[in-house]
């Protein structure tokens, strides 16, 4: 019997799958418990139109991302911020992800998530600083931030 996998079985098939399985195992296991459905035709057009959908989704990301990277590679994107500094050039404090994700809206209207800000340690110096943003999992740009003295 054909069936379309709604989860991941292990072993047998991954989420939206079409497989061959033995009918008992079909109809006491995999359909009794949801896990699976039997492989019609509207059902497997849905399965299709559904990752037609899903992979347009994907691509309109993609873009999105790739649209978003342009903005902040800019030469003119500087996200400035300023803080209190000792004479040595370093900052009492530090400025974490949050803080550039809020200057980065305030200025150019560009709203980031903080977890998307791949820091890996808070800014704790004057000047210009290059931080790495993932957009999306083929997409990472690069903001450059200015860190000004009060």
């Amino acid at each position: 019997m054909q069936v379309i996998f709604l989860n991941d079985v292990r072993g047998k098939g991954k989420r939206g799958q079409i497989k061959n399985v033995p009918d008992g195992y079909a109809q006491n296991f995999l359909i009794k418990k949801g896990l699976a459905k039997e492989a019609t035709k509207a059902a497997i057009n849905t399965l299709k139109a559904e990752q037609k959908s899903e992979a347009a989704r994907a691509a309109e990301e993609l873009a999105e991302a790739k649209q978003v990277k342009t903005v902040l590679e800019a030469d003119e994107t500087v996200v400035e911020l300023k803080a209190k500094a000792g004479t040595d050039g370093r900052l009492f404090g530090s400025i974490p992800s949050k803080q550039i994700a809020t200057a980065l809206a305030d200025q150019y209207q560009v709203k980031l998530d903080k977890r998307k800000i791949e820091l890996p340690e808070p800014i704790r110096v004057l000047g210009y600083t290059n931080v790495p943003v993932k957009l999306h999992p083929e997409v990472t740009a690069k903001i450059r931030v200015h860190v000004v003295e009060k």
